[in-house]
């Protein structure tokens, strides 16, 4: 039987417990997009922010398609769609790069798949993909979590060999609820209280309750990495380990904020059963059957 060296929601206390796998994983063969000083900055602070990856009308296209996802009436009535809490605003509209055509290309364009590729050492596949969505005026926060926490304890992601991919398609500004990061705090993770909930992800991806760092954890960990909070133009991209805590302010300007979101997962770190005992999520939240690996995107020479 696996070892679990992440135990978390089975009743005990919080607690903090010191990372078992590494960040950079040695690959040998695998792409090399990044240079030595970003992987060291991705290993040291848990992230990495690149600007300008995707030039103007790249955004557009993009952003032209996900609008069109969100204003689809099939989309909408759609299991892939999370609306804002308390409201009928869209949140979220998962499984992105299945719905359409540029999104589908997207998460195989070598400026992002090779990045995942050399940071976790081996071929990957999408775990997840969605549209996040800030309506102007009243997009609301999303509390602070570390991803991997959810996907291990809900979807039986074994070890940490995953990361989050979040392209800007509209410019990440300080008012309108830009992504939150706590530097270094990767490398701890943090054992939550509290059983979960039947069919759980139906409350908590619209407000996430359960499977959140308790304040004493979380204000330690601010206090010794500081807080980042990632402002940067459309066509930017950070990548953040799975395990790095995050969350974001509410929108509080009259523009509308948009970034694709995907996760890249090693092959050699597929979904088992969810520890606990619980039953796995949907496929469109936590992949299973569509589990190959990506093939690159052709480039034009």
């Amino acid at each position: 039987m696996m070892k679990d060296c992440y135990v978390s929601r089975t009743g005990r206390d919080a607690a903090l417990i010191a990372r078992c796998d590494p960040v950079i994983y040695e690959g040998g063969r695998y792409a090399r997009a990044l240079e030595q000083e970003q992987l060291q900055a991705y290993e040291q602070d848990g992230f990495l922010i690149l600007p300008d990856v995707f030039d103007a009308s790249e955004v557009g296209a993009l952003r032209e398609e996900a609008v069109a996802l969100e204003h689809d009436p099939a989309v909408r009535e759609g299991e892939e769609v999370i609306r804002e809490p308390g409201g009928d605003a869209l949140r979220s509209i998962f499984r992105v790069h299945e719905l359409g055509r540029r999104l589908a290309d997207l998460p195989r364009d070598p400026r992002l798949l090779d990045v995942a590729r050399q940071i976790l050492g081996s071929e990957v596949y999408i775990h997840q993909s969605r549209v996040n969505m800030k309506p102007a005026l009243d997009g609301k926060e999303f509390y602070w979590h570390s991803d991997f926490e959810t996907w291990h304890v809900e979807d039986g992601m074994p070890a940490m060999r995953a990361l989050s991919c979040s392209v800007l398609l509209t410019d990440n500004t300080p008012f309108n609820g830009p992504l939150m990061l706590i530097p270094g705090s990767h490398r701890q993770f943090v054992a939550c209280v509290g059983e979960t909930p039947e069919d759980n992800y139906k409350k908590s991806l619209r407000r996430q309750e359960v499977g959140v760092p308790d304040p004493v954890s979380l204000r330690l960990l601010a206090e010794q990495g500081g807080l980042r909070a990632v402002t940067a133009p459309a066509g930017s991209v950070v990548f953040f380990d799975c395990n790095t805590l995050h969350g974001s302010g509410g929108n509080l300007s009259p523009w509308p904020r948009s970034n694709v979101f995907m996760v890249y997962n090693s092959v050699d770190n597929r979904l088992v059963a969810p520890f606990h005992g619980m039953d796995p999520r949907p496929e469109h939240i936590a992949a299973r059957r569509s589990a190959a690996a990506l093939e690159p995107l052709a480039v034009a020479a």
